[in-house]
């Protein structure tokens, strides 16, 4: 059993008891050549207080251990995928415990730009959203949780950014996902022929919800999206885009809410 958390985002025994089994396999054994690993308890730890403070990684406090090691553990694990492979799977069961299917029949998508503060290459300009930057693409479930997630940059169409956002869903094995509902910006005929092709190989409808009053209005289904969005930003790393890969970028938002499930599957 560990010591009671020194920060509030430190991982409770039955938080890390949860996300251990689905940790990459050390590659160190006792008695092996080289160093012994570092705790990598401490080092999910430090990632988590990143992303939820937005602090810099060298401002990380050192009871984490080196910030070069936390960031090393994050950047080649998001490089192998695996940050994707852990939220996928306590996705399925948060929704277990919600009594739903591990995998969703329906969900949502929507972007978000975002003003960036890096000189990565990736990055553009959203004339609609007056915002230089990246664009973040979601997929989530009717309950709001991410299950797919792209970011390019923020001049990249939103039809482009869901044709790329499910190529890259469902490559990944069979789905259920048969329904989809978007708002008005994605439209125009290349999305019409493609979605036709996707209705024909994947069975999916797509519905467009569109406005139907000026001004503020809760949109039927599309709100899920937007409350989404709301809880990813109260990580505050995801304020802007502070990330050079994209990759990273995406790694984070899965981290966000992988956090998010294993403080409701484990309170």
């Amino acid at each position: 059993m560990s010591p009671h958390p020194q920060y509030p985002t430190d991982l409770t025994d039955k938080q890390w008891q949860r996300i251990l089994p689905l940790l990459p396999a050390r590659k160190w054994h006792p008695g092996g050549p080289g160093r012994p690993p570092c705790d990598r308890r401490q080092v999910i730890n430090g990632i988590i207080y990143v992303t939820k403070t937005g602090c810099q990684w060298e401002m990380m406090p050192h009871t984490f251990g080196r910030w070069k090691t936390v960031y090393g553990y994050f950047n080649t694990w998001s490089r192998q995928g695996h940050w994707q492979l852990i939220l996928e799977v306590v996705t399925r069961s948060d929704r277990v415990r919600q009594g739903r299917k591990p995998q969703p029949s329906a969900g949502s998508v929507d972007s978000q730009s975002i003003k960036t503060s890096t000189h990565g290459k990736t990055k553009g300009y959203d004339g609609g959203k007056n915002i230089n930057g990246r664009k973040r693409h979601v997929l989530v479930d009717t309950l709001g949780l991410i299950i797919g997630v792209w970011v390019t940059d923020a001049n990249t169409g939103d039809r482009e950014g869901l044709m790329a956002l499910l190529r890259a869903y469902f490559s990944t094995g069979i789905k259920r996902l048969k329904k989809l509902w978007v708002d008005g910006g994605y439209s125009g005929e290349e999305l019409k022929t493609w979605v036709a092709s996707l209705k024909a190989t994947h069975k999916i409808d797509l519905e467009v919800v569109q406005r139907t009053q000026p001004g503020f209005a809760v949109l039927p289904r599309r709100w899920v999206v937007e409350r989404t969005f709301a809880w990813v930003l109260n990580y505050r790393r995801h304020s802007r885009d502070y990330e050079v890969l994209t990759r990273n970028s995406e790694a984070f938002i899965q981290i966000a809410m992988i956090h998010l499930l294993l403080r409701r599957l484990a309170p």
